[in-house]
């Protein structure tokens, strides 16, 4: 009966296609506009089409030689999943991007009517994404640990053969864990790939088009324009998709992994309870994708209402229905366990999901135009581009504070709660119970993902109705709308941000516990400890990572970057007739620029994050143990640093846009502008690739186990 409620989770995900099927389509019926206007579009459609057909060409091969090492070193089954979780998770953002790009004219053409109707269209695009991201994330992942896992421990009885249907399972989750590798793997390229290309349009639009030439950033007479818009797609949809895709995925699974794992090693989740505790995960997941359908309904507004309060409205009431659902089922759990008090981890789930969404307030609070942190900023560029980019430094800062706290009382609270849940294993000091907990906070955080990545996608699609606004020359009013919407789309991008950023950390935590007991329950004189100075050395090393990592994604942006910026001079200075509307410019060398350096540039940063741990593991496993544990600590207080800044700098500048402080083409403007271009990288390739850089080499190491334990052995 028990493990017959796992398979809610793909019936759950099939109503997500499903639902996300109909959105899609409904989105695609609405009126797209002039043939001007659909024609600007086609060309965002076509040039995003391309990248992503080229950077999955380069990620099929990629994959490829993953599974062949994996089939080799591990299993095939373990690479077969692998090769799963990288195809669901590349198709999620595909599908994402195919109806993202049409729903810009789409979007703009509805900011005619008015800024209630932009919004549906747009909304019900972000929805189409974030609703495919969860339900092929959760369909994937639910039917290869029922495959695997479930049905495994239902085909013996617990009583009489516990430890051997256990020995399976632990065997067996670490097929599973091939599928979160495959999402981290290549959310990391998209992620990447996406942001460098982005990025390098997006600088080139503002610096040789805002500054230099002083026209705006979408005026058709920009040569970047067209690379700026489909670059806010293959970055801001499908990589951002595919960054959520392995968060959510890492969220279900962590607690799914403790559970197999101490119940194979330390006996601490007797009969039922096991059960429960391995299924549990995904039938949160699988309820947050119903509960954030029905949040769809409440993301309406009228003409002159907050926006943010409408999109908010969604969020909450998905947020509010999970958590009823959640306490039923752990009621249900409660009448049918003999051991166990498994109400309290409710708790557990309630401290994620309450630390998410405060995380969430407090980068709003960062980031947003209507607090002070952002007027701070804005007053800043009056006395120019470096007080902008000090001021913008120290707001990231300053932003990392509450959020870790918040994180660290979330750990407490959740792991407290797990321990309340196993009385009798936390009495003799089962650890493994409490972080339990913390697993399931992870879960909890992300279980509205559908409607987290809803909220989000959105901003791309109202970002190019404005561009496609601008470009197609449609009254200014109508750029008002797009505006708004947009503005309203950057804060909630750095909300995103901020949870995917924060259950990262959890779920990294989980993740490191049972690499931790696996390697010592083989290896039993493997020991984690200060006094070893292989492990501090590893911890440095591992706090190093995603400093380096930053580097290399903020050079790459750098050069990719520069190479944009000559070519939009080139084509303003020999092409004669572009600023008098006479002659259209070259819009496709720019596209070929942006996609010719991400792919370059890109493959370096993920080849590192996969291949560096799996070095270190082979030399000392221990060493490994505190490399991750410094790479979890520094990629989490940089990522929200890098993520918040960008945000704040990017919305000081719609501020000032607004009318303050001197408004468009001002001295303040243009020093914004600057700021602007510096947080650019920084809140859309580095900052968000920190959540799955430490995810990547956390689950990388727990994948890899078998091997380092054989090596160990041998040698």
């Amino acid at each position: 009966m028990t493990t017959a409620i796992a398979w809610l989770a793909p019936v759950c995900a099939l109503v997500g296609i499903l639902v996300a099927a109909y959105l899609g389509s409904w989105v695609l019926k609405q009126e797209p506009g002039s043939d001007k206007m659909n024609g600007i579009s086609i060309k965002i459609q076509q040039g995003a089409k391309a990248f992503l057909m080229s950077e999955y060409k380069l990620l099929i091969i990629f994959m490829v030689v993953v599974a062949l090492v994996m089939a080799f070193a591990l299993s095939w089954v373990t690479a077969l999943a692998f090769i799963t979780g990288g195809v669901l998770s590349a198709a999620a953002g595909y599908v994402g991007m195919h109806v993202a790009t049409r729903a810009n004219t789409r979007t703009a053409y509805a900011a005619e009517t008015s800024v209630a109707k932009a919004l549906t269209v747009s909304f019900r695009s972000g929805l189409t994404m974030g609703l495919c991201v969860a339900s092929f994330a959760l369909m994937g992942l639910s039917l290869w640990l029922i495959l695997l896992v479930f049905n495994g421990i239902n085909m013996f009885d617990l009583e009489l053969a516990y430890q051997f249907t256990m020995d399976i399972a632990h065997e067996h989750i670490g097929m599973v864990e091939g599928f979160a590798t495959g999402a981290s793997a290549v959310a990391l390229f998209a992620r990447v790939g996406g942001g460098i290309y982005t990025k390098a349009a997006d600088v080139g639009a503002d610096l040789v088009g805002k500054v230099e030439a002083g026209i705006p950033e979408d005026d058709p007479r920009n040569p970047a324009t067209i690379a700026d818009n489909v670059g806010d797609n293959v970055g801001d949809v499908a990589g951002m998709g595919a960054d959520l895709f392995e968060s959510y995925t890492g969220s279900i699974l962590a607690p799914t992994i403790l559970a197999v794992t101490f119940g194979a090693l330390g006996g601490y989740f007797i009969g039922g309870d096991l059960i429960w505790a391995i299924v549990v995960p995904v039938v949160i997941a699988a309820c947050g994708i119903i509960t954030s359908i029905i949040g769809l309904f409440a993301v309406r507004t009228k003409e002159g209402a907050d926006l943010h309060k409408a999109l908010n409205r969604g969020t909450y009431l998905a947020a509010v229905i999970e958590v009823v659902v959640i306490l039923c089922i752990f009621l249900i759990w409660n009448s049918q366990a003999a051991a166990a008090q498994p109400v309290w981890l409710f708790g557990s789930v309630i401290c994620g999901l309450v630390a998410g969404l405060a995380i969430g307030k407090i980068t709003e609070y960062f980031c947003s135009d209507h607090y002070k942190p952002v007027h701070k900023l804005a007053e800043a560029a009056e006395t120019g581009p470096a007080t902008v980019i000090i001021e913008g430094l120290s707001t990231g800062m300053l932003s990392t504070i509450a959020p870790i706290v918040l994180v660290a009382l979330a750990i407490i609270g959740a792991f407290l709660c797990g321990n309340m849940a196993f009385p009798e294993a936390a009495a003799g000091n089962a650890i493994a119970v409490g972080l339990y907990g913390v697993g399931l906070a992870a879960t909890g955080m992300l279980s509205n993902t559908a409607i987290t990545i809803g909220v989000d996608a959105y901003g791309p699609v109202a970002d190019n109705a404005g561009g496609i606004a601008e470009m197609a020359g449609l009254p200014e009013e109508v750029r008002d709308r797009t505006d708004a919407l947009d503005a309203v789309g950057n804060t909630t991008a750095a909300i995103a941000k901020g949870f995917a950023i924060s259950s990262a950390g959890l779920s990294a935590i989980s993740l490191f516990v049972s690499y931790q007991a696996t390697m010592h329950n083989y290896l039993p004189e493997f020991e984690l400890t200060l006094t070893d100075p292989l492990i501090v050395a590893g911890i440095f090393i591992g706090a190093m990572m995603p400093f380096m990592f930053a580097a290399l994604t903020m050079g790459a942006v750098s050069r990719a970057a520069h190479a944009m910026v000559e070519e939009v001079r080139r084509q303003f200075r020999e092409i004669p007739g572009i600023m008098e509307y006479k002659a259209e410019p070259e819009y496709d060398k720019c596209v070929g620029i942006s996609t010719t350096s991400a792919l370059h540039e890109m493959m370096m940063p993920g080849i590192i994050a996969i291949v560096v741990p799996i070095i270190i593991g082979c030399i000392d496993p221990a060493m490994l143990g505190g490399f991750l544990a410094g790479a979890v600590a520094t990629g989490m207080l940089m990522a929200i640093f890098m993520s918040n800044s960008g945000g704040a700098w990017d919305n000081a500048k719609k501020y000032i846009e607004q009318g303050h402080f001197g408004g468009k083409g001002s001295e303040a403007h243009k020093a914004a502008v600057v700021g602007d271009t510096v947080g650019d990288p920084f809140k859309d390739t580095s900052g968000p690739s920190m959540n799955i850089l430490i995810n990547l080499m956390t689950i990388v190491a727990l994948t890899f186990s078998p091997l380092f334990i054989t090596i160990q052995v041998l040698f």
